[in-house]
C-alpha cells in the first residue's frame, strides 16, 4: 500500500540577525530579519517531511500553498517524483516563477525528505552516489553599501571564523579591493552585484574589477533574464561571470550555459530538488560548473547539502555571514574550519528544533 500525502502546511519563521553594519535594503525596506518559510508535509503513516520556500514575500507563497498547492496534494504517493511537474503544469497560468513556484519548490523539498526516510536513507542516497564526506562552506557577506571599513572588518571576522572563500554583495572596485587587501592573493573571492548596470555601463564596472581575479561576478546585468548581453559581456572582459538565482526551470539554465556563463546557480527553494538536481546534470554536462545559490538556513539549505554531496564537481556551499539569534541545526550541522559534514542519517537530516517553531514563527 502506498503512503501519500495527508496533509501540508506553511510555518514562517522571522529570526533576528545582526551582521555588525547598518541593516541592507530590499526594495528600500530594510531587512530587519532573516525569513524563511518552512512546508512541513504529513504522510498517511505519520511521517513528516520538511521543505522549504523562497523568504521574499512569503505571505503571498503561503497563501499560494494553502489555497491551490495544498488541495491539490493532499492524497498523492509520496514516491512519486513526478507531483512537481504534474502541478508546476498545472498552475502555469498563475506565472513560470513567483509565489506557486516557490511554494511547490518548498513542498518538493518536503517530499524529497520523506522519501529518504521512507527508504531509510539519506537524500545524497536518492541522487545517487556520494562524492564527498564534507563540502567546504563561503561566507557570503551581506551588503555594506560600500562602506570599506565594513567590507574590510567582516572579511577579516570571516576569516577569524575560519571561511577560506568570501563572497561580497558590492557594487564599487574599491570594495572588491579593501576585501582583496584583507585576504590576501590566495582566497578566492566573488562578486555578488545583484543586478546593478544596465548593458552598456557593466563592461567598464566589471573590468575594473578584474584586476583583483574575482572567481567570479554575478549577476552584473539587468534584467537577468538578457542572456545575450551577459554572454557579450563574458567575451569581452574575459571575467568569469555567474548567473541564475532569478532564473527557473532546466531551460533557462540551458541558454546561460550555451551563452558562455561559468557558474549557473540555481536555488534549491525557487526550483525543488527534483530540478536542481536536473540543472546540475544538465550544466556539467555542458561544461559549466553548478554552484547552487543557498543564502536559506532551513531544509533548502540541507537540499543543497544533499546535491553537493551526489554531484561530480566538488565546488563550495553558500552560507549568509551573520550571527541568527537561533541557528537552525546548529549543533546536528555545525560549520567547522570553514566546510560541515554531509548528514548520513535518512532524508535531508536533522529536523527544525521545537525552540526555532515556539519562539520565531511570524
Amino acid at each position: 500500500m502506498s503512503v501519500t500525502i495527508e496533509r501540508v502546511d506553511a510555518i514562517a519563521l522571522r529570526i533576528p540577525y545582526d551582521h555588525w553594519a547598518p541593516k541592507p535594503k530590499f526594495g528600500g525596506i530594510a531587512r530587519e530579519t532573516m525569513d524563511c518559510l518552512l512546508v512541513r508535509v504529513t504522510a498517511s503513516n505519520g511521517l513528516v517531511g520538511w521543505g522549504e520556500a523562497f523568504w521574499g514575500g512569503w505571505q503571498a507563497t503561503q497563501a499560494a500553498l494553502e489555497h491551490w498547492i495544498a488541495p491539490l496534494s493532499v492524497g498523492q504517493d509520496v514516491n512519486d517524483r513526478q507531483i512537481f511537474a504534474r502541478l508546476e503544469r498545472a498552475l502555469h497560468n498563475f506565472g513560470r516563477s513567483g509565489p506557486y513556484l516557490y511554494a511547490l519548490a518548498g513542498l518538493d523539498i518536503a517530499l524529497w525528505d520523506l522519501r529518504g526516510k521512507l527508504a531509510g536513507v539519506p537524500v545524497h542516497a536518492l541522487l545517487g552516489e556520494k562524492k564527498r564526506e564534507r563540502v567546504e562552506v563561503y561566507a557570503s557577506l551581506i551588503a555594506y553599501g560600500g562602506n570599506i571599513e565594513h567590507v574590510k572588518r567582516n572579511t577579516a571576522r570571516a576569516l577569524e571564523r575560519g571561511y577560506r572563500q568570501i563572497k561580497l554583495h558590492e557594487k564599487t572596485t574599491e570594495a572588491v579591493a579593501a576585501s582583496r587587501e584583507t585576504t590576501g592573493p590566495q582566497i578566492p573571492i566573488m562578486v555578488d552585484t545583484n543586478c546593478a548596470w544596465l548593458p552598456e555601463a557593466a563592461y567598464d564596472a566589471v573590468a575594473a574589477m578584474k584586476q583583483y581575479d574575482p572567481l567570479w561576478v554575478e549577476e552584473p546585468i539587468w534584467p537577468a533574464e538578457d542572456v545575450d548581453s551577459l554572454g557579450a559581456l563574458r567575451k569581452a572582459t574575459g571575467v568569469p561571470l555567474a548567473a541564475g538565482e532569478n532564473a527557473t526551470g532546466t531551460l533557462e539554465f540551458e541558454r546561460l550555459a550555451a551563452a558562455g556563463i561559468d557558474y549557473l546557480q540555481p536555488s534549491a527553494v525557487k526550483n525543488g530538488l527534483t530540478n536542481q538536481w536536473e540543472i546540475c546534470r544538465r550544466a556539467e554536462e555542458s561544461g559549466a560548473t553548478c554552484v547552487p545559490h543557498a543564502p536559506y538556513f532551513g531544509p533548502g539549505y540541507l537540499a543543497t547539502l544533499h546535491i553537493l554531496a551526489a554531484k561530480e564537481k566538488e565546488v563550495a556551499l553558500e552560507r549568509f555571514f551573520c550571527d541568527l539569534a537561533h541557528v537552525p541545526y546548529a549543533s546536528s550541522v555545525p560549520i567547522e574550519n570553514g566546510s560541515v559534514r554531509i548528514p548520513d542519517v535518512p532524508g535531508l537530516g536533522p529536523e527544525p528544533d521545537e525552540e526555532l517553531l515556539a519562539n520565531f514563527r511570524a
